[in-house]
């Protein structure tokens, strides 16, 4: 039989590496540890065959802090990143190259083994196949220089702190290709609001006699004013929603609510008329104007008998 099916039946794994002297190509490596290290690692490639990988830019990060609403409505920044870029005048080749002694121009050193032909980056030239002769002088001999840019980083609106946004092909450039610039965003924090997700979150304070007689109020939003009916007899800590004020969804831009918490204020510092009035007016309660201290009472008077 003929291609892979005689191959397999005529020589088994054994067979193929048998009589190969490893030891030279070893010693010169620096060991078999150094050479699996450097097969798996993609420096080495069988057969001759040039390795790929390689040739492109780092990927840049770049920090950018943004006010609540900013990052609430979205927009478009401008940023000024420094990066390493190909020198225009040497076409990144660094100055006047010559051919590597050592490789003859192909970037790789070749061993033999057996019937394997191993391939590893030559050592003088970093496979590159030249050596310099004489630097660039904008250069120095880099290949790349540092340089500023200017930026547009649009920022989509409901982005939250710690976001990522990935620019393709804005990070320092490579001989073959461009990395990644990573924007991460901080977004600062707000005086009067706090968000999850995309809903924002309202604590707004009453006086105990607006909660129990109920009292429309105008409340902050991002967007102006909003008006807001709080019930007679709302309890503190109640939330009330108001939808569709709140944040877009980053990922499929649909609006959250304000979500608003009422928060009861015990009054203090009472004079010695208002104290009156008011221990006056507590005689007029009856069991249900508190029925959740009247369960409470019932539930803990239960618990004291069954002791």
């Amino acid at each position: 039989q003929y291609g892979h099916a005689g191959f397999d039946q005529r020589y088994s794994t054994e067979d193929i590496f048998r009589g190969a002297d490893f030891s030279s190509i070893f010693g010169d490596l620096g060991g078999a540890g150094g050479i699996f290290e450097q097969l798996f690692g993609g420096a080495f490639d069988l057969f001759g065959g040039r390795s790929g990988g390689g040739g492109r830019g780092a990927d840049l990060e770049y920090e950018l802090e943004l006010s609540f609403e900013e990052a609430a409505r979205g927009l478009t920044k401008t940023v000024h990143i420094p990066r390493r870029e190909m020198c225009s005048d040497c076409r990144g080749q660094g100055g006047e190259r010559t051919e590597c002694g050592t490789c003859r121009g192909t970037g790789q050193i070749r061993q033999s083994a057996g019937f394997m032909v191993i391939a590893r980056t030559c050592h003088k030239c970093g496979g590159q196949g030249s050596a310099l002769k004489k630097a660039c002088a904008h250069c120095r001999g880099e290949g790349r220089v540092e340089v500023e840019r200017k930026i547009e980083v649009t920022i989509p609106a409901g982005i939250e702190d710690g976001m990522r946004l990935r620019l393709s092909g804005e990070g320092e450039g490579g001989t073959r290709a461009r990395g990644n610039l990573y924007v991460l965003v901080r977004v600062a924090d707000h005086p009067l609001f706090r968000r999850e997700g995309p809903h924002l979150i309202l604590d707004y304070p009453v006086n105990f006699a607006q909660a129990a007689l109920g009292i429309e109020v105008e409340i902050p939003s991002l967007n102006g004013r909003v008006s807001m009916k709080i019930p007679a007899g709302t309890q503190s800590g109640t939330v009330l929603r108001v939808r569709g004020k709140g944040l877009a969804d980053v990922h499929d831009g649909r609006m959250g609510d304000l979500l608003v918490r009422v928060l009861v204020e015990t009054p203090t510092n009472l004079t010695s008329r208002q104290r009156h009035v008011l221990e006056e007016f507590t005689k007029t309660f009856g069991d249900n104007a508190h029925p959740k201290h009247q369960s409470f009472v019932e539930q803990f008077s239960r618990w004291m008998k069954g002791r």
